[in-house]
């Protein structure tokens, strides 16, 4: 594939035993995550079925896979093969977002969320040919703004992007720098939500709102 996606959702429930298993692929590279140890024995049989399929798919080619098993609040990210691009662009249905797979936990983009991502566009395409103008959007947990990408390409007038983590917003920002998005179409506001209403009541009245919160961060917010 030459864009981002998810390939296996082993959460969706559809193979009995494979629950703790996600396949991403980030062109040039394949993730794979388990959310459970996984022994050597299960990462060399993922890692030469990888292989197999890489020669299939893409001959002559080399295979960049990376682990990542999240368990019990640690990560554990080994690269296995192959290399990472530094910086490391991909695309998600025409446009380009900066990821990184070998720092922290997340990477910059959610792929279990592409079908929102693709919603949101075409809502606002919709909303400014039926209204005549584009929505104003607010965009709350905005992580590395990429609703707000997707909103900006389809239309929206305006995007308000909230969120705590001043690194997410920042790499938010290169995200619509990336894609040739002009300045004033979005603000990125560094703030806690729950201390923060009066600054998100006077942006609105809002035409979307987006809420895509964490389900559980210590400290801060639990779903």
């Amino acid at each position: 594939p030459t864009d981002a996606q998810r390939i296996f959702h082993g959460r969706g429930g559809l193979h009995p035993g494979c629950e703790h298993w996600a396949l991403d692929v980030f062109p040039p590279v394949v993730l794979f995550t388990s959310f459970q140890p996984a022994t050597d024995a299960e990462l060399a049989t993922v890692g030469a079925a990888l292989a197999a399929r890489w020669q299939q798919i893409a001959p002559g080619q080399p295979l960049n896979w990376v682990y990542q098993c999240r368990f019990e609040g640690q990560t554990d990210t080994r690269l296995m093969t192959g290399s990472v691009p530094e910086p490391h662009m991909v695309v998600e249905q025409g446009a380009q977002f900066r990821v990184n797979l070998l720092k922290g936990q997340n990477h910059g983009l959610f792929l279990d969320m592409a079908e929102g991502r693709r919603w949101v566009r075409e809502f606002a395409a919709d909303f400014r040919q039926s209204e005549g103008r584009g929505a104003k959007v607010l965009n709350l947990f905005a992580y590395t703004c990429a609703f707000s990408v997707a909103a900006l390409q389809g239309g929206a007038a305006h995007v308000t992007n909230l969120d705590m983590a001043r690194g997410a917003l920042a790499t938010g920002q290169q995200n619509h720098q990336l894609n040739g998005l002009a300045p004033q179409g979005a603000s990125f506001l560094a703030h806690d939500l729950f201390n923060s209403w009066g600054k998100v009541t006077r942006g609105g009245p809002y035409d979307l709102i987006i809420a895509d919160p964490p389900s559980y961060q210590k400290g801060s917010f639990v779903a």
